[in-house]
């Protein structure tokens, strides 16, 4: 089969590979794929991997052969749930899987869905239902992270809200915020594109990184924000959100980080008493409550999809991701 793989960092190519084995698993013959940060993080060997790697982890296909147990037949639509867990671990068996010590992630400890089949186990699928759009369906994992990161705060009507960095994340943190009832949302990056589309997607306020706290301040009335999502994952962004926050706040690291910033002053966090929470994957009950809200269209991703390539352009995909900051989702059409 045809597939997209890292060889080494910097180089990406799109190579014959071995069809997957899915020994107690389901095939899933691919229909769309996402590109995510983390893939173009380990295409650039910010993120290591054992090389040659097959990238992404956000997959949407139909099952091409079921898995032993036949939970689902050969056709159906379904979600992949990309992380793999033991299911015998305290965390797996406290129903925390996506913090499993042994878990891995398709396109990262094994082989994705950057290709034209994936091995997954019949317990992390999910079906999709028929009101949701295939193209629509490939941004529901990423919608389930952002349900799952979401889950871990209070969110409460009349909140008021931030969200730094405007990628596929931090638009759809947004919509989440203002569907739960926040009633200002500040949205904060440098691309002009960005912003105009934030606003279309429902942010009170849009501005440049340069002008947040003055901006803030006003809706705020000096207090600063109840919830800041950083969205980004680099210490300047991190440092910003910390600052927007108010007396009792929290910060929520969307954005991941392998390093923080040099130096960083943590008085605002002591002063504030500001709660900062970390976040990862999600659970196969978040991947259900994204699809309820991409099938009911209370969250759009529509506007979100700012281009699609063939799995054969897959390298020119990633080029332009990185060249062009204004492009929010670019999924591969694969099947």
């Amino acid at each position: 089969m045809r597939a997209v793989r890292v060889v080494r960092p910097h180089e990406i190519e799109v190579a014959e590979v071995c069809d997957p084995e899915p020994a107690g698993a389901a095939l899933v013959a691919v229909e769309r794929a996402g590109i995510c940060g983390s893939d173009v993080k380990i295409a650039n060997g910010i993120t290591p991997v054992e090389y040659p790697r097959v990238l992404g982890h956000e997959v949407v296909g139909r099952v091409a052969r079921s898995g032993p147990a036949g939970r689902f037949a050969a056709g159906t639509r379904v979600l992949v749930d990309p992380f793999r867990a033991c299911a015998r671990c305290p965390q797996c068996l406290a129903d925390k899987a996506n913090l499993c010590p042994r878990g891995e992630l398709l396109g990262r400890e094994v082989d994705g869905g950057f290709a034209e089949y994936v091995a997954a186990d019949e317990a992390r699928l999910l079906a999709v239902p028929d009101e949701i759009a295939t193209d629509d369906a490939g941004c529901a994992q990423v919608l389930g992270v952002c349900v799952h990161a979401q889950r871990l705060i209070g969110v409460f009507p009349g909140q008021t809200g931030v969200v730094v960095g405007l990628g596929a994340g931090g638009l759809l943190h947004l919509q989440l915020l203002r569907a739960r009832g926040v009633r200002e949302v500040v949205a904060v990056t440098r691309s002009a594109a960005k912003r105009a589309l934030a606003a279309e997607l429902g942010a009170t306020v849009v501005c440049h990184p340069d002008d947040a706290a003055a901006h803030v301040a006003k809706v705020t009335d000096g207090a600063g924000a109840d919830i800041v999502v950083e969205a980004v994952g680099v210490g300047s962004t991190f440092r910003q959100a910390v600052e927007l926050a108010g007396p009792a706040g929290t910060v929520l690291l969307h954005g991941v980080m392998r390093t923080g910033p040099e130096s960083f002053d943590f008085l605002p966090v002591y002063q504030k008493e500001l709660t900062l929470v970390g976040c990862r994957a999600a659970l196969p009950g978040d991947y259900a409550t994204a699809l309820r809200l991409l099938a009911t269209g209370s969250v759009l991703v529509a506007p979100m999809r700012s281009a699609s390539y063939g799995l054969e352009r897959g390298v020119a995909a990633f080029d332009d991701l990185q060249r062009n900051s204004d492009l929010v989702k670019v999924l591969l059409e694969i099947g």
